[in-house]
């Protein structure tokens, strides 16, 4: 049996990052990661105001913390109000994670029995007391709303007694324990009342972190420090969250100081960010598994012909996508796997150790007339003598997809397809992908300690939906191969290392032969910010966390930051 118990926290020590460390990225994600001052003190801290932004635009009015699709979500505010039970360093995977609402949790054997310690002395933003009783409901509502349980978990029973939860299973977790550790626990008290989680806006957020909304507009969501909280209260009294039309936008606000921790893409960052003040200004992107890449809708007709899929592959320019799209800061997934090296080395099946993708525009012309599609001038056409073509959509303002796309959109008309580029606001995006509403879409994938957490959320069965329904745990190219679903399980129930090995071959050989998308760049997990007013933030050097502002370890940077001024 694996156990973690409980352990004090206490505040590491601060290093400033003074220049950019490897990459960029754009959008928001998932993960985790905590370190903070460990007392169970409520003293309050210094004053503040920190102001962050995301090039997400205007925002609806919702602040569920279960809805990727919210605004808590878009926009990061949610890991303010809400806490996970544990907090995981998504950037150092190997790391144990630091005990929050949960001071111990240990597993079977099987990774089919959770058993959590649940913490005392934490209390809602109402000054209702948080226990056990409201872990179980949260699990409970997840088991009872599909919609809700965005991993597909197979819970079993969820039952408490005193201050301990006991999660079973139908199958061994031993993939899905971070995703376990960072649900965001919901008050039992007030969730109990709504008629539908699936769509309840929660305009008036109960959560249990150091903050609670203090007023929300389409453009700018603020949140104002409480009076107690379970840890030492954070130095920051108030975080005020923008949401800017496009990447340029932020770019500015960040270059002008009116947004002081932000993750967008900027081409020339150096010029457009960095120069602004150098003493100040600064970037930090560590890269893990997770990748970037092409998702094509595999239940829309062509694209569900696994040769046409394959020519669309073979033709992509990566090291175009990684110059011109991304100025060079996200690596060219060279792997045909999809796996980013060198972070997924040790996982590469031998059949493609050393292989790298090459481009072959001719070779996929030959394919595709091998299988019976034809030429008309530069028009290709499938067997049944129908004109190729597709949208590829993204949001509006997001520079970095949108110039990928366009070289998508040139490299696909070399094979006879017009690609036609398309934008959509990132909440229509959202929507749009989840429920299938796309030819083709640039997104990221999910990344974790081990490749299984990308190949699953691309290739999963138990995530498919029907075009119409809502996916939103991932598969939202709506690819169905039994093969692929069957290696996930194998791999997540595997006994020893070499049934993992195996089910792990397997996972690629199908990722390569059937390309259920395309990949294209890594995926780093960063974020620019100022040390003009807070420092304390993660860095190379001191790596405490991933800095992105939109994932649950943003709280554990909040609660590190001080006043520059001391």
């Amino acid at each position: 049996m694996r156990v973690q118990s409980r352990s004090r926290r206490t505040r590491r020590s601060i290093t400033i990052a003074t220049g950019l460390v490897l990459s960029l990225s754009l959008i928001s994600a998932c993960s985790d990661a905590n370190s903070n001052k460990g007392s169970n003190n409520n003293s309050g801290g210094g004053t503040g105001v920190l102001n962050v932004c995301m090039p997400n635009g205007a925002q609806a009015n919702n602040s569920n913390p279960l809805l990727e699709t919210s605004a808590g979500a878009s926009l990061g505010y949610r890991a303010m109000l809400y806490e996970p039970l544990v907090m995981t360093n998504g950037i150092a995977p190997e790391e144990e994670g630091k005990p929050w609402l949960a001071e111990e949790w240990s597993w079977n054997e099987e990774f089919t029995e959770l058993v959590l310690t649940v913490r005392e002395g934490a209390t809602w933003s109402d000054g209702e007391v948080l226990d056990a009783e409201d872990v179980a409901y949260t699990f409970q509502l997840l088991k009872d709303t599909p919609g809700l349980n965005l991993s597909a978990i197979p819970f079993e029973e969820i039952t408490q007694d005193g201050n301990q939860v006991t999660l079973t299973f139908s199958s061994s977790q031993f993939v899905n324990q971070v995703k376990l550790y960072q649900t965001y626990i919901v008050p039992e008290h007030v969730w109990s009342q709504v008629d539908n989680p699936e769509t309840f806006e929660n305009q008036e957020p109960v959560g249990s972190g150091p903050y609670e909304l203090k007023t929300f507009t389409p453009q700018t969501i603020t949140l104002t420090r409480r009076d107690e909280y379970w840890q030492d209260l954070p130095e920051v009294e108030e975080l005020r969250y923008s949401g800017y039309n496009d990447n340029n936008a932020a770019t500015t606000a960040l270059a002008n100081g009116e947004c002081e921790w932000s993750y967008v893409f900027i081409p020339n960052y150096e010029d457009v960010y960095l120069s602004h003040d150098p003493d100040n200004f600064n970037l930090w992107f560590p890269t893990g598994l997770g990748i970037h890449g092409l998702w094509i809708n595999t239940e829309r007709e062509p694209f569900d012909d696994v040769v046409l899929r394959q020519a669309m592959n073979m033709v992509i320019d990566r090291q175009a996508i990684h110059e011109q799209g991304h100025a060079g800061a996200f690596p060219v997934v060279e792997s045909p796997t999809g796996l980013a090296l060198p972070a997924g080395e040790s996982y590469l099946a031998p059949e493609y150790v050393g292989v790298v993708h090459e481009r072959d525009v001719e070779g996929a012309r030959a394919l595709l007339e091998d299988n019976g599609y034809t030429f008309d001038g530069d028009t290709l056409k499938t067997p049944e003598g129908d004109a190729v073509s597709m949208s590829l959509v993204d949001p509006a303002g997001w520079s970095d997809y949108l110039t990928a796309l366009s070289v998508i959109s040139d490299n696909l008309a070399e094979i006879g397809i017009d690609a036609s580029v398309e934008t959509a606001t990132a909440d229509g995006w959202r929507n749009s992908v989840d429920a299938g509403g796309f030819d083709a879409t640039l997104h990221w994938t999910n990344g974790g300690a081990t490749p299984y957490d990308t190949y699953q959320h691309v290739m999963d069965g138990n995530l498919y939906k029907p075009i119409g329904e809502a996916s939103g745990g991932g598969n939202f190219g709506r690819f169905q191969s039994e093969a692929a679903t069957e290696a996930l399980q194998e791999y997540a129930n595997a006994s020893d290392e070499e049934a993992r090995t195996e089910a792990m071959n397997e996972l690629q050989r199908i990722f390569v032969e059937e390309v259920p998308m395309i990949p294209t760049v890594a995926a780093p997990v960063g974020a620019e910010y100022s040390t003009q007013s807070w420092v304390g933030w993660p860095s190379e050097e001191n790596p405490y966390a991933p800095p992105q502002p939109t994932q649950r370890n943003a709280l554990e940077v909040v609660l590190n930051l001080e006043s520059a001024n001391g």
